[in-house]
């Protein structure tokens, strides 16, 4: 398939670019894969399209505030210092004080500069480049990355939210808002923005009406939003994310299929988490994926595996079969990203169908004004 194929036009200003003053207050789009019909709802409306039984897998990572305003320092031959303005995003500790991180702009930082944060109270070296453009930065004590983050880190908003702000990057809700209720494990540079709409009143109700809640872990990187360059689909490569999947979440899956419920997937990344867990239990060869689990009986994903774990770089695109996942709750993607051909993948076992039901679904949405991206409004795909 041509990554053409999955694009679409949207009108800027259907693209959200402030959360609505209530999480709950969100349109939600309805598509059912099988009859191919799409219904206009509310996100306050959830319960009226889940039974008891269903289980919602929710992504419990937590958005580090990774954006860094910073000044890059470096020394000529003759021994002057220059320096210069710059904006790191840390993405990922490969080990103690060692991070990956992107540089904005790139062009101004190269190796064995210095990087100095929030006024010199912080310091890093450049010490490597990566294979997707970034830096591999050197801190100059063990846990200075954390402490610099918690003092001065920005929510690592995306790039679309700071054009449809002219600008502005950070609004004061930001640090609240770009953050689901239920986030614990810290480690995403962006959050499952398909969890943004719950609350407390949500979970309430429908654990009273007895749809269960199961959690998994995959840190949110630079893969899921890295734009597809590649013109035929099958050659984009993935970043790896790292994932784990407890062993309480695979009985609850076990249990739910084993009695008819419904596993329902709250963001794509909870797809990806779980669908590459299913291929690790069964010993599907799956390129980037690192396991680190120990055989044990009755996981919930078709095999035998204990709470699986590691690193994946899972490209889900048409067609693909899914063995977990029933059910989608997601928001509206860009034209062309990874995640807008997962959701067509979902939408049907065909190659094209799902693709044409999707885009169908998305001009419906562009015609009735649906908010569009992180902070806009949801589909559920059932």
């Amino acid at each position: 398939m041509k990554t053409s194929d999955f694009d679409y036009t949207l009108p800027p200003e259907l693209i959200a670019s402030e959360p609505l003053a209530r999480r709950d207050a969100s349109r939600m789009m309805v598509l059912e894969r099988a009859a191919r019909k799409i219904h206009h709802a509310k996100f306050l409306d959830l319960a009226q399209w889940l039974r008891g039984g269903d289980l919602l897998v929710l992504n419990d990572t937590k958005v580090m505030p990774a954006r860094l305003p910073a000044v890059r320092e470096r020394a000529d031959e003759r021994g002057q210092i220059t320096r210069s303005r710059i904006e790191v995003l840390l993405l990922e500790e490969r080990a103690p004080a060692l991070w990956e991180a992107l540089v904005r702009p790139g062009q101004k930082v190269h190796l064995r500069d210095r990087i100095l944060f929030g006024g010199g109270e912080f310091a890093a070296t450049v010490e490597d480049n990566t294979d997707f453009g970034g830096r591999v930065l050197r801190f100059e004590n063990s846990p200075a990355a954390g402490d610099l983050m918690e003092k001065h880190g920005l929510p690592p908003l995306p790039h679309y939210i700071e054009k449809a702000r002219e600008g502005k990057r950070e609004d004061a809700s930001d640090r609240e808002r770009y953050q689901t209720v239920y986030a614990r494990t810290a480690g995403a540079v962006a959050a499952p923005t398909a969890g943004l709409h719950f609350t407390e009143q949500t979970f309430q109700q429908l654990k009273a009406m007895g749809v269960g809640v199961a959690h998994v872990t995959l840190h949110v990187g630079l893969g899921t939003f890295r734009p597809v360059q590649a013109e035929n689909v099958e050659e984009h490569v993935m970043h790896r994310e790292r994932f784990s999947i407890p062993a309480e979440t695979l009985r609850a899956i076990a249990e739910t299929k084993a009695h008819g419920g419904r596993v329902v997937a709250v963001g794509t990344t909870v797809v990806r988490t779980l669908e590459a867990g299913a291929r690790r239990a069964e010993g599907v060869p799956q390129r980037g994926m690192k396991p680190e689990a120990e055989a044990s009986e009755n996981s919930g994903l078709g095999s035998q595996v204990s709470s699986p774990s590691g690193t994946t770089d899972i490209f889900i695109h048409p067609p693909f079969e899914f063995k977990v996942v029933d059910a989608l709750l997601t928001n509206f993607h860009l034209p062309k990203s990874t995640l807008l051909m997962l959701v067509s993948a979902f939408a049907s076992p065909n190659k094209t169908e799902g693709r044409e039901f999707v885009l169908r679904a998305y001009a419906e949405a562009v015609r009735a004004k649906y908010r569009f991206y992180s902070y806009g409004d949801c589909m559920l795909v059932m």
